[in-house]
């Protein structure tokens, strides 16, 4: 009989460079053991200190009581604006929906919601107008926005004093 030399590539459990199974059968075990350890102790004890500190925090700081009585009263809506944006010749839209917090007591909430309906074409097309002057990228940019919300609400308590708005909502804002 002739002695065949053996070829480490005809052997299964050859060491190739790869993964060794002692490795595997060890280590992935191990490693399991320590994300669990690491999670309870995160859990646990850094989390409780955590918790425990804002507790303190707030034992220590007095109750804030309510300044005022005019509250954001009821939400008035433009919905689906189609918008052409800066300098996309018509090539790109904006779809949006804005909502408008308006300010009003509980009593006044009706009157201010019909003064909005009132002026709702020209709301429009301040929204209209302030958005069709940005460019696509700045429209794209969720921390350009509110800077945008912020213009849009100074334009409307200029020309359009008579009705108060606390806030702008984007219930949609598509960008195609």
């Amino acid at each position: 009989m002739e002695e065949k030399e053996l070829d480490p590539s005809t052997i299964p459990n050859a060491k190739k460079g790869g993964l060794n199974l002692k490795v595997l059968i060890i280590g992935l075990p191990v490693f399991i053991i320590q994300l669990v350890v690491v999670y309870f102790v995160t859990a646990n004890i850094l989390l409780s200190k955590k918790d425990t500190s804002s507790s303190e925090a707030n034992k220590e700081k007095p109750e804030l009581t309510k300044v005022s009585s005019i509250q954001t009263g009821p939400i008035a809506t433009i919905e689906d604006m189609i918008v052409n944006p800066a300098g996309t010749s018509g090539q790109r839209l904006l779809l949006t929906s804005v909502g408008f917090g308006l300010v009003a007591e509980e009593k006044e909430a009706e009157e201010a919601k019909k003064k909005f309906e009132e002026k709702k074409v020209i709301i429009q097309d301040i929204v209209n107008t302030t958005l069709a002057s940005k460019t696509v990228p700045q429209l794209s940019s969720i921390t350009y926005r509110d800077t945008v919300k912020t213009e849009i609400l100074n334009t409307l308590k200029s020309r359009v004093p008579d009705i108060r708005i606390s806030n702008i909502f984007f219930s949609k804002f598509i960008i195609q």
